[in-house]
């Protein structure tokens, strides 16, 4: 029975060989029984060198196949480890500092992290239980207008102007979990399709005075609180959880990526959402719980493709 680890040293004491990691990974995704990628009604012929052969296919296969760890040259101790140190820490970490850490090039340490942020996609923490007030705020992400070099100010971009900053919508169940999405503008018409499809109709739901929250009273119980008038609590009235979490989201990002595209802004989101909504867990559970979600593929070319 695997033991907790809450250092770098247990990791290192409960995974010290790469058969180790792979026995863990198969207990993980396959529940000691081998279930080909191929063909998962097919039976599986367990063969030398840790391979397995689908009878239906007759192709063969491995525990990585058809996951996030098929076809890399980097050894499993090393990507435990990085998962170890990328899932555990609060703000998570830098491609440079992983690099430097677990002896990898900062290219690969990026194509990792990013690989990684897939398994934080979970769809467990993606719902919105309703059972207390949903609070639902957007923020900005890409910088304040004020501190950025002269050559690189436009006009118009101050508030809620979306010329060159990208806004991400909140919905927080008090003393639950929180969905952030990326979206391309803050209209009533773009955010509440994603409330809807998040929410329970008849939820409690709080929000601030922006007009893009005008109509939910017709499907949820609408309370609101009026920020431009400096009103931040009324009765059961805020949005001071959702706020919260964006002074996480935005401190993590700033120190410790410095500045995310937009292209791959929701995955960063992605990331930090799930370390919020797993804050009560132990570092065994979130471990175990993101390798047992890595059952895709994703190339170094689809990552670079700068495709929406």
């Amino acid at each position: 029975m695997l033991g907790e680890f809450k250092t770098i040293f247990d990791l290192q004491a409960a995974f010290p060989t790469e058969q180790d990691c792979i026995n863990h990974l198969e207990s993980i995704l396959w529940n000691e029984t081998p279930v080909s990628p191929f063909d998962q009604t097919s039976k599986v012929y367990k063969c030398t060198g840790g391979k397995y052969k689908c009878k239906n296919t007759g192709k063969y296969f491995n525990v990585k196949v058809g996951t996030i760890f098929e076809d890399t040259k980097i050894p499993l101790i090393k990507w435990f480890m990085a998962l170890f140190i990328f899932s555990s820490h609060k703000k998570g970490i830098s491609s440079h500092q992983l690099a430097k850490d677990i002896g990898v090039t900062q290219k690969s340490a990026w194509f990792m992290l990013h690989r990684l942020r897939y398994a934080f996609d979970h769809p467990t923490f993606k719902e919105i239980m309703g059972d207390n007030v949903i609070e639902i705020d957007e923020t900005y992400m890409g910088g304040e207008y004020k501190n950025k070099h002269s050559n690189r100010k436009k006009k118009g971009t101050q508030g809620r102007s979306v010329k060159d900053k990208t806004p991400v919508l909140g919905i927080k169940e008090r003393n639950g979990n929180i969905v952030a999405t990326v979206i391309e503008d803050t209209k009533g018409s773009t955010i509440q399709p994603i409330i809807r499809d998040h929410v329970e109709e008849g939820s409690i739901i709080s929000t601030d005075e922006w007009f893009g929250y005008n109509g939910l009273h017709k499907d949820f119980t609408h309370i609101r609180v009026n920020h431009s008038a400096k009103e931040y609590v009324n009765m059961m009235a805020s949005t001071n959880g959702v706020e919260n979490f964006w002074s996480h989201l935005k401190r993590g990002i700033n120190g410790i990526n410095h500045w995310v595209s937009q292209e791959h802004l929701q995955k960063y989101v992605n990331e930090y959402c799930l370390r919020y909504n797993t804050r009560k867990y132990t570092t065994n559970e979130r471990f175990n719980l993101l390798l047992a979600n890595i059952n895709f593929r994703i190339t170094y070319a689809n990552l670079i493709c700068h495709e929406k």
